[in-house]
C-alpha cells in the first residue's frame, strides 16, 4: 500500500511541472518564431527568384533582409573581380546618404566580415574599436553584417543596424540572416547569369546581324560582277551562278543549278582535268586560259581563276571559279599580230631606203671633208692676216695712249694758267664794288671757267655723252652743294626749270625712282 506524499513533495512536483510549462511554453515560443522565419525565408526565396534586375534585385533583397530582423536600416556592399574595396551599392533609412562609400578589407563593419568571412554581431557601434571614425556614423546602435560567400571568396555584405539604443540583434536574428545571405547570393548569381545569358544573345544577335550583312554584301558582290562566277560543291555540282554567267553562256539557273555544267571543248579537258587536281591539292588557279562552250556552240577564249572554300568544320566544301571572256582580247591580239608582221615589212624597207640613203649621205661628208681642207688652207691666210692687224692695232693703241696723256697734260697745263692767271683777277673783282648783275654775270663766268677747266665735267661728258650743255653745269652745281634756288640765281633761270633738268639727269644716269641721293652719285664721278 502506497504512502500518501508529503506536502514539500508535492510542492517539488507543482515547481517541476511549472517549470516543465514554462520550457514547453519557452519552446512553442521558438517554434512559431521560427516558422514565421522560415515563412518569410520561403516567401523571400520565391520573391528574389523572380527578379531579373540586378538593381531591383538589391533593392528587394535589403527591404526583405530588413523585414526579417524588423528594421528600416540597412546596407549592401559588392565587390567587384579583382578590387581591393567593396562599394555600397543599395542603402535603405540611415545608409541612404552613405551609397558610393567604399570600405579596405578589415575596414568598419563591412570590411571586417570580409576579412573574417563570417557573420558579425555589434551590441552598441558607437564603443565598437573597430568601427569606421565618422561622425556621421554616431547614430549606429545595434549593428549586425552577413558575408555573401560564392565559393571561397566574399563578393558582397549585407548589413543591418537599429538606430534606437533599446533595440538590439540577436543570434537568433544573426542565424535567419545567414540563410537569407545564402538565398540572396543565389539570387544574385542567378541576376548574373542571366546578364550574361542576355549580353550573350545580344552578341550572338550582332554577330549574326553582321553575318546577314557580309552575305548580303557578298551576294551583290557576286551579282553585280561583270565576270562570269559559278559555285561548285565538292562533287562538281553548279550550285551558285550569277546573271553574268547566264549571259555569257546563254544558260538559265534553273537549267544549270544541282546539276554539272557541260560547257568543256573535247579539246581542253586535258588541261582543264590538270587544273582541277591541282586546285584539289590545294592550289589556287589564277588566270589559267581555256574555252568553254556557249548554249549555240559558240567557243569563247577564257581565262578562269578558281579556288576551294571550306564549311564551318574546316573541310573543303567545294570550289568557286571566276571567269572572264578574252575573246575580244585574243582577237585584238591578233589583229595586233598581224599588224606587227605588216609593220615589220615595212620597216625591211625603210631599211633599204635608210642603207641608201646613209650610202648617199657618205658620199656627201667625204665632199664635206674636201671642203673642210679647203676651207682650212684659208684659215691658215685669215690667221696670218689677223696677226698683221693685231700688230697694226697694237701700234694704233699706244698712239692713242700717247695722245690721251697728250691731252691730260695740256688739260692740266689750262686748267693751271687759268688757276694762276685767270682766277686771281675774277677774286680781286669779286671783291670788288659790283652791282647784282655784274655779280650774276661774274659768277656764270667763273663756274663756266670751272667746267671748262674740270675734270668732272670731262669725266661726265665722257661717260654720259647725252647730257645737254644746260644739264652737265646744272650737275656741276649739284655737285658742288647748290640748292635748287641758288643753281637758279646762278644760271638765271628759274627754279622749276632746276627741277626739270634733274630730272632728266636722273633719267639719263639711270638713277630715276631709286633712293640714290644725285649729289653723292655725282661725287663718285670723281673717283
Amino acid at each position: 500500500m502506497s504512502t500518501k506524499p508529503t506536502y514539500e513533495e508535492l510542492e517539488q512536483q507543482v515547481l517541476a511541472l511549472s517549470q516543465e510549462a514554462q520550457r514547453c511554453q519557452i519552446a512553442e515560443s521558438a517554434f512559431y518564431r521560427q516558422k514565421a522565419y522560415l515563412e518569410a525565408l520561403h516567401e523571400t526565396s520565391l520573391g528574389l527568384i523572380d527578379k531579373l534586375d540586378k538593381e531591383e534585385l538589391l533593392e528587394n533583397i535589403l527591404d526583405r533582409a530588413a523585414s526579417l530582423t524588423g528594421t528600416a536600416h540597412g546596407y549592401i556592399y559588392l565587390r567587384e573581380p579583382g578590387e581591393d574595396t567593396m562599394k555600397m551599392q543599395m542603402g535603405m533609412g540611415f545608409f541612404k546618404g552613405q551609397l558610393g562609400r567604399r570600405v579596405a578589407r578589415g575596414e568598419g563593419m563591412g570590411g571586417c566580415v570580409w576579412e573574417q568571412e563570417a557573420p558579425l554581431l555589434v551590441d552598441d557601434y558607437q564603443c565598437w574599436p573597430g568601427r569606421i571614425p565618422d561622425k556621421n556614423l554616431d547614430e549606429l546602435r545595434s549593428i549586425v553584417g552577413i558575408p555573401m560567400k560564392s565559393e571561397s571568396e566574399v563578393v558582397g555584405v549585407i548589413g543591418l543596424a537599429h538606430v534606437d539604443e533599446q533595440r538590439r540583434f540577436t543570434q537568433e536574428d544573426l542565424t535567419v540572416l545567414e540563410r537569407f545571405a545564402a538565398l540572396a547570393l543565389l539570387a544574385l548569381e542567378k541576376a548574373g547569369l542571366y546578364a550574361d545569358v542576355r549580353r550573350e544573345l545580344a552578341e550572338r544577335k550582332r554577330a549574326e546581324a553582321v553575318l546577314r550583312e557580309s552575305e548580303a554584301r557578298y551576294r551583290t558582290l557576286l551579282e553585280s560582277s561583270p565576270d562570269p562566277i559559278v559555285v561548285y560543291d565538292m562533287k562538281g555540282v553548279a550550285t551558285y551562278v550569277n546573271p553574268a554567267f547566264e549571259q555569257t553562256f546563254g544558260m538559265s539557273r534553273d537549267e544549270l543549278l544541282g546539276r554539272q555544267i557541260d560547257f568543256v571543248p573535247d579539246e581542253s579537258w586535258p588541261e582543264t582535268r590538270q587544273a582541277i587536281e591541282k586546285m584539289l591539292s590545294g592550289q589556287k588557279i589564277t588566270l589559267f586560259e581555256t574555252r568553254r562552250l556557249t548554249r549555240d556552240g559558240r567557243v569563247l577564249d577564257i581565262q578562269l581563276s578558281s579556288t576551294l572554300y571550306r564549311g564551318v568544320d574546316g573541310q573543303p566544301a567545294g570550289n568557286i571559279v571566276i571567269l572572264r571572256d578574252i575573246s575580244a582580247q585574243k582577237q585584238a591580239e591578233k589583229e595586233l599580230q598581224s599588224y606587227r608582221d605588216q609593220l615589220e615589212e615595212l620597216v625591211a624597207e625603210r631599211t633599204a631606203e635608210l642603207e641608201k640613203a646613209n650610202r648617199e649621205l657618205e658620199e656627201q661628208v667625204e665632199e664635206r671633208k674636201r671642203a673642210e681642207n679647203s676651207l682650212r688652207e684659208h684659215q691658215k691666210d685669215l690667221r696670218a692676216q689677223s696677226h698683221h692687224l693685231e700688230e697694226v692695232n697694237t701700234a694704233l693703241r699706244v698712239l692713242l695712249k700717247q695722245h690721251e696723256e697728250d691731252k691730260r697734260e695740256l688739260s692740266d697745263m689750262v686748267r693751271r694758267n687759268v688757276e694762276e692767271l685767270v682766277t686771281p683777277y675774277l677774286e680781286k673783282l669779286s671783291s670788288s664794288r659790283l652791282d647784282t648783275r655784274q655779280k650774276t654775270l661774274l659768277n656764270i663766268l667763273e663756274t663756266n671757267l670751272n667746267n671748262i677747266v674740270s675734270p668732272f665735267i670731262n669725266r661726265l661728258t665722257a661717260q654720259m655723252g647725252n647730257l645737254t650743255p644746260m644739264e652737265i653745269r646744272v650737275a656741276d652745281l649739284i655737285k658742288a652743294g647748290k640748292t635748287n634756288k641758288e643753281i637758279a640765281e646762278l644760271l638765271l633761270v628759274s627754279k622749276n626749270t632746276v627741277l626739270f633738268h634733274r630730272h632728266n639727269i636722273r633719267s639719263k644716269l639711270n638713277i630715276k625712282n631709286k633712293k640714290i641721293n644725285l649729289r653723292a652719285h655725282l661725287l663718285s664721278f670723281e673717283k
